[in-house]
C-alpha cells in the first residue's frame, strides 16, 4: 500500500467510527468528524498532511515512488 491509500483508509475509518460514536455515545463526536474533514480539505490545498509525513518517515512508498520503481 502507498501513503495516499493509507491516508484515505485512515480518514474513512475514523469518519465512520466518529459517526457511530456520535449516534451511540455522544453527539460531540461529530466535532472529530469535522476535524478529519477539515484536515482533508486543507491538505488538498496545502499538501500538508501529518499522517502522510509520519508514514513517509516510516518508509511507506508514495504513488510516484511506486510507479518509478
Amino acid at each position: 500500500m502507498t501513503v495516499e491509500r493509507i491516508v484515505f483508509v485512515f480518514a474513512g475509518t475514523f469518519i465512520m467510527l466518529s459517526l457511530a460514536l456520535s449516534q451511540y455515545h455522544h453527539i460531540y463526536w461529530l466535532g472529530f468528524t469535522f476535524f478529519i474533514g477539515f484536515n482533508l480539505f486543507q491538505s488538498g490545498f496545502t499538501g500538508f498532511c501529518p499522517l502522510a509525513i509520519i508514514l513517509k518517515k516510516l518508509g511507506v512508498p508514495t504513488e510516484s515512488q511506486k510507479v518509478n520503481s
